[in-house]
């Protein structure tokens, strides 16, 4: 036997021999558990189940004992937070900013790009008064070059380990929970640094992005034919380096210049030879920046999924690259030395992380910038080799190995290298003085924060310390052992001892009974402590009530004690029960009761003494820690029907049921046992006379039972092929016998036929509903036509013949009739079909409009899709049907869909006849459906509709895949941001 269910019988055992009179006060003791031992620490490892004297495993281990005292508070030390020395400050990620982040690093690190920005007017000289800085105002960037300023101030001189870009991030605009694409940020970016600059008059500010970034090239083609040569100049600010199929960055650098042949159809109209020739197209580079930026094309378009993806493939470059080799103007110093490197990680191009390396340009070392965190590496050497390793690559493509100097990697998306001429800086660039002001100013904010912080750790600790010596002074005469003891909730003890949660006064009420004292049953969720630790806890948190000794409640130990004589004694008197009931009932003496209930009345007497005894077999399987919800039993309950004895015989209105089947007489000794376990059941002896109000009710329906078949049945003769759905007239074969026929709703003639096969089960129809067919101005909604064809469904056609009859046997609301009648002189005349009341235009014009809708409101049907394949109709077996939704409700247009998930109809388009979104052109009855934003009923695809899909021939020129991706596939990118408003 379980020991909850040992410790449950051994506190009630004494109530099989003790009689409920003969309670005593040694009784209720019992019951209540007071002879428990106390468990003692160290002997006692687990919780014991349902012992109020038990102490141990409520949550005091963590106070007894030394304690370090940082356990006391959960406030980090501030100065964690404090900028190290000789150390950087990071960048805090606002959710998906760390291509923002990699790139601010990038150029704050660019000194001369700093110094020309800290020369930049800044409006902060409005904000500043003649004795400093407003101190009730916070100083607001205007401009982007304010934001980049102030940025890289705090970042020079802040006391902080890493700064908040929110201010930067949101003057562009940008989406923070969206990751982008960190090349067009860096493209775009400069582009508006350098519209923005140009505005200024001091030429070393207004000139920096193009002294500092910005080189020429030229796009030559040569004729063949006569050997003219063509120049196209252009500036660039990074060259874009195809990596795919190519292991080295000097192989990268040589593809971008090589020569080009243009043949065939891609043949060069040359205007000295003044037609199309051969000719060869190539880039020379005429001149290079101080800063190299070089964008190695990591993420390419897949023309299978019809998505970006990412080459996790790597590459090699060297921490010196001389460019001499592909200028055109030789002689030039052109050595470049490794200054950044900026890494994906992640294998995918929807996803992953940014970081960047970066070096020092006035000590020379490296270090890794990742977000908040700054490391520097050792040695003044760039390591890659830990970030190759921490994303896995579906290629197991083994890293190739690098010499001295040389670096490989198959993150890398763009390198940058500085001009190796350029003479290393002396000086530290010098932060502006109304900047460093602001810098100060956010710095004294830091330093109040962390004193703050200081003082709220000292005031936890101090607490802490305080709660430890109570716990430990209490805890040791919590035990009541044999002087006066009170009960405690088991629930406030734990949150007592809970260092995280304040404690609150002491709630008793959960575990009182009806009679306001403790209830027998919940003792396993109280604690029985010394009234000395009572005393202490009422005095320093208050709340209530008390439960001492005079809280055990005599009358729910009384009622228990009865129950569970009952439940002993219900096996027994069951085949009582039984017996008796196989006796013949003699005379008057016998009771009536329900059938059903005699079948369960021993289940039913077991659940309800169960109800009675209240909810100990829940509250008493509960260990210490592990409290009982008080209203869980409760809620249970009440989701359970509640079945009541004998009330199966009960009439509707209280009374005894007239039908004998449900009941049967039993005898007066068997209603006697049946009724100790039942007091509350309905009586009902054998002389009971029935419910008087159900015998008048029982003959008044049979009465009405006799009277609806006597309608159905004249009905049905009066109108028999109306009933059949026999000899009907049809308007497109109108009938030679007859010029008129009337028009019922078919709504009517289906209740009707409804009623007339089962009269006893269904309502008489009384009257026809013609207002149905009609407008609220009186006027028919159908046409001839339409009567015909799609609303022959919504009416009924009726001879002359039966529309008399239906007049007498029905009230009629309207009536509606299609005349046929002969116009003209001519032989044969024209006929023509006159309805009365006549059609009304306008509601009739409503009602199509209104069907178009519905037609197009759907959430789940069948459309069809056929492929066009050289102007002729063909459809796959492996997708004859779509099932789609006319439009989305917006909870489903916000819910986010795996990284390159598309509209799920066009994938299914997609994979059926292998044509990917973008070759996709298609259209329903001539109207091309090119509206991605649009739903499908808009677009006048309504259910069973045909779409044609013809599918765009593939180009084979990859050189021309990145049209198709910006033409065919665009991304939102950066529409709607600060970045291409200028």
């Amino acid at each position: 036997m379980a020991p909850r269910l040992q410790l449950e019988k051994a506190a009630w055992r004494w109530a099989e021999t003790v009689r409920p009179e003969e309670v005593s006060q040694e009784h209720i003791e019992t019951a209540y558990r007071i002879w428990l031992e106390p468990c003692i620490r160290g002997v006692c490892r687990r919780n014991c189940k349902g012992n109020p004297n038990c102490l141990v495993g409520i949550g005091e281990h963590i106070w007894l004992g030394e304690i370090d005292e940082n356990s006391f508070h959960n406030i980090d030390d501030p100065n964690c937070e404090r900028r190290k020395k000789n150390s950087f400050v990071g960048l805090t990620n606002l959710g998906a900013t760390c291509y923002v982040n990699t790139f601010l690093q990038v150029w704050f690190l660019n000194l001369e790009l700093r110094q020309a920005l800290y020369l930049c007017p800044s409006t902060c000289s409005d904000y500043v008064l003649g004795d400093g800085i407003q101190e009730e105002k916070d100083y607001e960037p205007q401009t982007i070059c304010e934001h980049l300023q102030y940025l890289f101030a705090l970042l020079q001189n802040s006391n902080r380990r890493y700064i908040d870009p929110s201010g930067f991030v949101k003057a562009l605009g940008l989406d923070t929970g969206q990751q982008q694409d960190a090349q067009e940020f860096s493209k775009l970016f400069m582009s508006l640094l350098e519209d923005t600059l140009s505005k200024q008059k001091n030429p070393d500010v207004r000139n920096i992005v193009q002294q500092q970034f910005c080189g020429e090239y030229a796009y030559v083609t040569v004729c063949n034919q006569c050997g003219r040569e063509s120049k196209l100049l252009s500036k660039f600010y990074e060259l874009e380096l195809n990596i795919q199929g190519h292991k080295q960055l000097t192989d990268c650098i040589s593809e971008f210049l090589k020569e080009e042949k243009l043949e065939g159809d891609n043949r060069y109209f040359c205007e000295n030879c003044q037609s199309k020739q051969n000719a060869t197209r190539k880039i020379r580079l005429l001149s290079l920046p101080c800063t190299l930026n070089l964008q190695l094309m990591r993420f390419v378009f897949d023309r299978q999924t019809g998505h970006k993806k990412k080459l996790n493939t790597y590459i090699g470059f060297s921490e010196i690259l001389d460019m001499e080799p592909y200028v055109e103007h030789k002689g030039g110093s052109y050595v470049y030395e490794l200054s950044a490197v900026l890494i994906h990680r992640g294998v995918s191009a929807y996803s992953g992380h940014y970081i960047a390396h970066v070096k020092d340009p006035q000590s020379g070392e490296w270090y890794k910038f990742n977000d908040e965190d700054i490391e520097k590496m050792e040695g003044k050497k760039l390591q890659l080799g830990i970030e190759e390793d921490l994303e896995p690559s579906k290629s197991q493509t083994r890293k190739p190995k690098c010499g001295k100097g040389t670096h490989c990697s198959r993150n890398a998306y763009m390198l940058v290298y500085r001009l190796q001429t350029q003479e290393k800086p002396n000086t530290a660039v010098q932060v502006p003085a109304f900047l460093q002001e602001l810098v100060d100013r956010d710095n004294s904010k830091f330093e109040e924060w962390c004193i703050e912080m200081a003082e709220m750790r000292k005031q936890s600790v101090d607490k802490g310390k305080a709660k430890h010596e109570e716990v430990k002074e209490l805890y040791q005469r919590l035990p009541a052992g044999a002087e006066p003891y009170e009960f405690v909730s088991l629930e406030w003890l734990q949150k007592w001892l809970d260092e995280s949660t304040p404690t609150k006064p002491i709630d008793n009420h959960a575990c009182l009974c009806s009679h306001d004292k403790l209830h027998p049953d919940k003792i396993s969720i109280m604690k029985r402590i010394s009234e000395y630790a009572a005393d202490i806890f009422y005095s320093r948190y208050g709340g209530g009530p008390r439960l001492t000794v005079k809280a055990l409640c005599k009358e729910c130990v009384v009622e228990r004690c009865r129950v569970l004589r009952l439940k002993n004694q219900l096996n027994e008197d069951y085949k009582t029960v039984n017996n008796l009931l196989k006796a013949a009932v003699k005379g008057n003496d016998g009771f009536w009761v329900g059938k059903s209930s005699l079948r369960s009345w021993r289940q039913l007497a077991l659940e309800q003494l169960d109800e009675q005894d209240g909810d100990a077999e829940q509250s008493n399987g509960k260990m210490n820690g592990s409290t009982l919800n008080k209203d869980e039993s409760k809620e249970e309950r009440k989701e359970e029907e509640e079945l009541n004895f004998n009330e199966d015989i009960l009439c509707p209105h209280g009374e005894l049921c007239i039908s004998e089947n449900e009941r049967r007489l039993v005898s007066k000794e068997a209603w006697s046992k049946l009724q100790q376990y039942f007091p509350k059941a309905p009586e009902f002896p054998s002389y009971k006379e029935c419910c008087s109000q159900c015998k008048i009710l029982e003959r008044e329906g049979e009465e009405n039972e006799a009277l609806h078949k006597m309608i159905a049945n004249e009905q049905k003769t009066s109108l028999p092929n109306l009933f059949q759905d026999k000899n009907r007239p049809c308007l497109s074969n109108w009938p030679e016998d007859t010029d008129v026929l009337y028009i019922v709703s078919q709504f009517f003639v289906e209740e009707w036929r409804k009623f007339v096969r089962k009269p006893t089960r269904c309502s008489p129809v009384s009257s026809v509903g013609n207002s149905a067919l009609l407008c609220p101005h009186g006027g028919l909604m159908f046409t001839f036509a339409s009567m015909t064809k799609e609303d022959s469904k919504l009416i009924a056609l009726i001879w002359p013949s039966e529309w008399q009859m239906i007049q007498k046997l029905f009230v009629v609301d309207h009536v509606i009739k299609i005349m046929r009648i002969e116009v003209g002189d001519v032989n044969p005349s024209e006929t023509q079909y006159i309805s009365e009341p006549k059609l009304c235009p306008e509601c009739r014009e409503g009602l199509l409009c209104q069907q178009q809708r519905d037609l197009r409101e759907y959430t789940q049907a069948t459309i069809y899709v056929h492929k066009v394949v050289d102007n002729k109709k063909v459809m796959k077996d492996s997708a004859p049907e779509l099932n789609v939704s006319s439009s989305e409700t917006e909870e489903d247009k916000e819910e986010a869909k795996p990284d390159g998930e598309k509209d799920p109809d066009f994938n299914q388009i997609m994979h059926a006849f292998s044509v990917a979104p973008f070759d996709q052109n298609l259209s329903i009855d001539g109207k091309i459906l090119s509206d991605d934003c649009a739903t499908l009923g808009t677009l006048g695809v309504i259910p069973e509709s045909v779409i044609l899909l013809k599918a765009d021939e593939p180009i084979a020129d990859y050189a021309a895949m990145d049209d198709v991706m910006q033409v065919c596939m665009p991304e939102e990118g950066f529409k709607g941001t600060g970045l291409l408003g200028h």
